[in-house]
């Protein structure tokens, strides 16, 4: 009886498994779920638990023991998705960001997008010059601490929070005078929604980067937005693809190719090389989601998306839930009340462990900077608690946009980030983190939306716009390479050496294809003629007419002809 019940429970045991999920205010939610439960299920019982109704913004976020992440698919089962054993980590983050924050009509929906937000400022992925990135700073410190209070607040009291990879004492110093002088008086969610209105304007709000290569090896970020697709290199968007100009998104193995028509006579194709084959179907599939959730105005529309060519079976991908459409109307019926939010302070996150400000940059001549190492934090997490795609770090200094290097000293446990003002080092997947003087400019104007800011950047996509039917690669600057420097050697052979492979593969899978479709004919063909089967469906087909003089006028002469020629070679053979 003991050992029945033991063996009971053991089983029961077996069919369920233990789960973690990290959200974003850093605490953990840690629940028992059925071995076949599905994402939907999960992702339920986190929305319900955090009192959230606009839920489709979110999604969970898991990383396999390759170090590759992956987005849970909520139509799936979890267990089926997850490469690793039990008990399963995943992060709760903003998967859609909204094109416009003041459309959520929730707090705490602004809430958990603000949060998001943060991190993103955090870790790099939100670019901005310096007076963005005091006032977004100092909107934070307006909403988690409140307004400033002398007794409360110390001389320098902003140094001890880290909202960036790294800063300068002039930047803390105006963080300190904007929250003092100009957000006196704002509540906790007017603060957040004016950062997250401030924050909607930047050119890099919602990206999620994905480290690349162009065809020229040149290492490249690419990122879906509210707005469209960007590749950035370094510091600086050097393209930008609304989403109603997008056509297709194609992947085959590492290479990621782009299809848009900026005109109605002019076509582009991008084309990039991910690290690994996963990446690129992960990027694949992001890329698809962010163009049906913005793209599209119903899910009804929404189709089944191949990453095949014709004939052949590829990688077949459907987005599921509802576009962004849907959802804003769906959230302007909710009706009641706003629930309870539980701020957290302004602690260090898990994210980024006891955080040490090393030696701050002060207002020296860049030139005795050069030599200057900044350790941001110490004991970072490995790639699995990260929020996005590629972990971003500092890479530039207080009044600089240009690329430095980002070298990782990394030890058995834990590691420590070292910023050096050097050539920046794109292997590690990292984005220069903006944080710029006032007085300086991004290389290229920045664009609002996706709508160009200046004449000459307009100039320079029209320059750098294909003709139909022109494949056109890509060199290091985003410009469109001149056909003598993308042939022979040049910077382009690599992408024409490309589609050479590709067709000509495609035309032997077409040939293969072609022959065992034949060869199928020829099986059923002789199985009908020769064999004695007595099968329904055969019995009928023989008792045709057709069938019938196909055999005895056809088929009959053609075996006769074979049976003559190879009794005619056999008997050469033997004389020979």
């Amino acid at each position: 009886m003991l050992s029945r019940l033991m063996s009971g429970s053991m089983r029961t045991l077996d069919r369920e498994y233990s789960c973690t999920v990290r959200l974003l205010d850093d605490t953990e939610y840690t629940c028992t779920i059925q071995r076949d439960a599905k994402g939907h299920y999960l992702f339920d019982l986190i929305c319900h638990h955090l009192n959230l109704l606009e839920k489709d913004y979110f999604g969970i976020r898991f990383v396999d023991p390759d170090k590759q992440r992956h987005w849970l698919e909520f139509t799936k089962s979890i267990a089926k998705q997850m490469k690793s054993q039990p008990p399963f980590t995943m992060c709760f983050r903003v998967k859609f960001y909204p094109p416009d924050p003041a459309t959520l009509k929730e707090e705490i929906t602004r809430y958990l997008v603000f949060l998001q937000i943060k991190r993103d400022l955090y870790h790099g992925r939100l670019l901005c010059k310096t007076s963005d990135a005091a006032m977004l700073a100092a909107h934070i410190l307006q909403a988690e601490i409140g307004d400033y209070d002398p007794g409360k607040h110390p001389e320098g009291y902003s140094s001890k929070f880290q909202f960036f990879p790294k800063h300068s004492e002039k930047l803390e110093r105006r963080i300190t005078e904007v929250h003092k002088t100009e957000l006196s008086g704002q509540t906790p969610d007017a603060s957040e929604f004016n950062f997250l209105q401030k924050a909607q304007m930047l050119e890099t709000y919602g990206v999620d980067p994905h480290p690349c290569k162009d065809v020229s090896g040149n290492p490249a970020f690419l990122a879906f937005t509210p707005f469209g697709f960007a590749v950035l290199q370094g510091n600086r968007r050097i393209h930008f693809l609304k989403w109603n100009e997008v056509t297709k998104l194609k992947f085959e193995g590492k290479t990621f190719h782009i299809y848009a028509n900026q005109r109605e006579d002019r076509k582009i194709i991008l084309t990039y090389f991910a690290p690994t084959p996963e990446a690129c179907k992960h990027l694949w599939k992001c890329g698809v989601e962010n163009q049906a959730f913005y793209k599209l105005e119903k899910s009804s529309q929404v189709r089944t998306v191949s990453s095949s060519n014709l004939f052949f079976k590829g990688s077949r991908f459907r987005f599921s839930g509802r576009v962004a459409k849907e959802v804003m109307e769906q959230s302007a019926k909710i009706k009641r009340e706003p629930p309870e939010i539980h701020r957290a302070g302004l602690v260090p996150s898990r994210s980024c462990p006891s955080i040490t400000h090393g030696p701050r940059l002060s207002s020296v001549p860049r030139t005795r900077r050069r030599a200057v190492h900044i350790s941001i934090m110490e004991g970072l997490e490995s790639l699995r608690d990260s929020a996005h795609s590629t972990p971003v770090r500092s890479a530039s200094h207080g009044d600089s946009f240009m690329p430095r290097s980002r070298s990782l000293m990394t030890d058995s446990s834990e590691g420590a980030a070292i910023i050096s003002d050097e050539v920046y080092s794109p292997s590690d997947s990292v984005l220069p983190t903006p944080v710029a003087d006032h007085s300086l400019e991004l290389a290229i104007s920045r664009q609002i939306n996706g709508a160009p800011c200046s004449i000459e950047e307009e100039k320079e996509s029209e320059a750098g716009t294909p003709i139909v039917g022109e494949v056109v690669e890509f060199g290091p600057d985003g410009k469109a390479l001149s056909s003598d420097s993308a042939g022979g050697a040049g910077p382009g052979s690599a992408g024409e050496v490309e589609q050479v492979n590709t067709f000509v593969l495609s035309v032997l899978r077409l040939l293969l294809v072609t022959i065992g479709l034949l060869f199928v004919l020829l099986l059923l063909l002789i199985v009908l003629t020769e064999s004695d089967l007595d099968v329904a469906f055969l019995r009928d087909i023989r008792q045709t007419p057709e069938f019938e003089q196909f055999h005895y006028e056809y088929f009959c002469p053609l075996r006769r002809w074979f049976a003559c020629r190879f009794r005619a070679l056999a008997g050469l053979l033997i004389d020979t």
